[in-house]
């Protein structure tokens, strides 16, 4: 396929999202079974157009005063792509498999189409309806917070420091050209591709083994956060697949107990297999079944009890772009429901000096320090640890520049910290 045949197909899949609102990777994947001369390489490049478009949908639509699926690609061209009118131009030939040629009105908008006084959403590429929201998160820097959120990101590791060391997993991947991430000591940094597409990392020996996870560094730092210690008693209150779980079993060296539950055991499906291949000994896992109370009694015995919490996932929009698009106020609302429940029901197990570490892959106040400070409100046993005392405290004194300007806790941005976006908060029970 040409690379003018690649950008036609990137705005058919995008034609398909806006009929039907799904996840753009499985149209994406639909669009390959359907078109099988596509070979990899082609599927890789239409995948990375699209996302590509799916992360300046708002501002390539300004830009392009139409925001239909070929006004948003031809935009996106030009705002993440950085392609000049001519270029884009040429790939518009309307021969073969190519677009149509640009109308007078499109060249007009590509040369001079601006966003100087476009709102800070547009700028920014977000929902609209979250901008007040964002300003009250960001204040004038919302927009800037916004286009951080809108590039791609890198892959980054999780070093196993159960199986090796990261000196010794940068000579092993080193024909992938890894860097240390900056703030987590544990981490791993792989360029994104020109093209979008990652490395074949299951395919990698490091990776078989379970010497390496796939983990943001602002996920692995959340996991340093809880300091976990060898010997203690912790609860995993949202396992899922058990990437935070098993971060915990190398900070406590395989010693001590960790549980790892979920109350959608589905979730936990991956868990077991990740499980035997890190060599984590220590982790048992709690399935739900049925009405049982499967963690009653670890009540008020534990030295650390993790949430996850649900959230609506605003700091990974670099990963996932066409989820912000697909976010909607209710879902909100039902995120905010659960991460009360969470907390709610989590506090039972925390032992007395014990730590409550609440931890959200979201952005936003509501579902931040809105969220802790209701939680300390009606749990007065409680007490919030500063960030700069729970930095120290994971022997990370570092992070105590990412405390939040809300509340006692640590906020990480692809703007600030250069990690996916992240709230970290200790809560203490006294």
């Amino acid at each position: 396929m040409t690379p003018a045949a690649h950008v036609a197909a990137a705005i058919e899949i995008l034609a398909e999202l806006a009929s039907r609102r799904r996840p753009a990777a499985d149209a994406i994947k639909d669009w390959g079974l359907s078109h099988r001369f596509a070979g990899s390489q082609d599927r890789a490049a239409i995948a990375g157009l699209a996302f590509d478009a799916l992360r300046k949908r708002a501002s390539a639509a300004f830009v392009m005063a139409e925001e239909t699926p070929r006004a948003i690609m031809l935009g996106a061209l030009r705002e993440a792509r950085g392609l000049e009118r001519l270029a884009i131009a040429a790939l518009c030939s309307g021969e073969g498999h190519a677009p149509a040629p640009l109308s007078a009105e499109e060249r007009e908008r590509l040369e001079h189409g601006a966003l100087e006084e476009a709102p800070d959403h547009v700028r920014g590429d977000y929902p609209q309806w979250l901008a007040e929201r964002f300003a009250a998160a960001f204040g004038e820097g919302a927009a800037e917070e916004g286009k951080a959120l809108a590039t791609r990101a890198p892959v980054d590791l999780r070093v196993n420091i159960l199986k090796a060391s990261r000196d010794d997993l940068l000579q092993r991947l080193a024909h992938l050209h890894p860097v240390p991430t900056p703030l987590s000591p544990l981490g791993l940094r792989i360029a994104p591709a020109g093209h979008g597409r990652g490395p074949a990392l299951a395919a990698e020996p490091a990776y078989v083994k379970g010497l390496i996870e796939t983990q943001d560094e602002g996920s692995q730092l959340a996991a340093l956060l809880c300091a976990a210690q060898p010997g203690e008693q912790a609860l995993d209150f949202c396992a899922g697949g058990g990437g935070k779980a098993l971060a915990l079993a190398g900070e406590m060296h395989n010693r001590g107990q960790i549980y790892a539950f979920d109350d959608d055991g589905r979730r936990l499906t991956q868990i077991y297999a990740r499980l035997e291949r890190a060599g984590a000994r220590n982790i048992q896992v709690r399935a739900p079944r049925g009405g049982a109370d499967v963690l009653g009694d670890l009540e008020r015995r534990c030295d650390l009890v993790l949430i996850d919490a649900p959230c609506t996932g605003t700091g990974t929009w670099r990963r996932h772009p066409d989820a912000k698009w697909r976010l909607a106020p209710g879902a909100l609302e039902q995120r905010l429901r659960e991460q009360k429940e969470a907390l709610t029901k989590a506090a039972r197990f925390v032992g007395a000096g014990g730590r409550l570490v609440y931890v959200t892959c979201s952005l936003l106040r509501d579902e931040n320090e809105d969220q802790t400070a209701a939680f300390l409100a009606d749990h007065p046993a409680f007490s919030a640890v500063p960030a700069a005392e729970a930095a120290a405290q994971a022997g990370l004194p570092e992070l105590a520049r990412f405390a939040s300007p809300f509340g006692p806790a640590i906020r990480l941005s692809p703007r600030v910290s250069g990690t996916d976006g992240f709230f970290i908060a200790v809560l203490r029970r006294g």
